[in-house]
């Protein structure tokens, strides 16, 4: 259980790929998609959605030459608005 939970913060702790989550966080969208709300290079996009596929965090499903990216481990999302909200009431408390 801790490697497993381990494993997942370990995905989790480039601010990239927490970009990639809150970015999906309503509905499925395309590389091209997220380029528009994430300022970073299409391969280095494609690296990071990679990284979250090959670790269960995201499905995928093919459209045309378009790929979907959605989230598929919810659990990932409650933790990431968790520690996310906390980081913003501890941040409001500091200023």
């Amino acid at each position: 259980m801790f490697d497993l939970a381990a494993e997942t913060f370990r995905v989790m702790s480039a601010p990239m790929r927490l970009k990639i989550i809150n970015c999906l966080c309503n509905e499925e969208k395309n590389v091209g998609q997220l380029l528009e709300e994430i300022d970073t290079t299409q391969p280095n996009m494609s690296q990071h959605l990679n990284t979250l596929f090959k670790a269960k965090i995201l499905g995928r499903r093919r459209e045309g030459v378009q790929i979907y990216y959605r989230i598929i481990n919810d659990r990932v999302v409650t933790l990431c608005r968790a520690v996310c909200t906390q980081i913003a009431i501890d941040s409001d408390l500091t200023h």
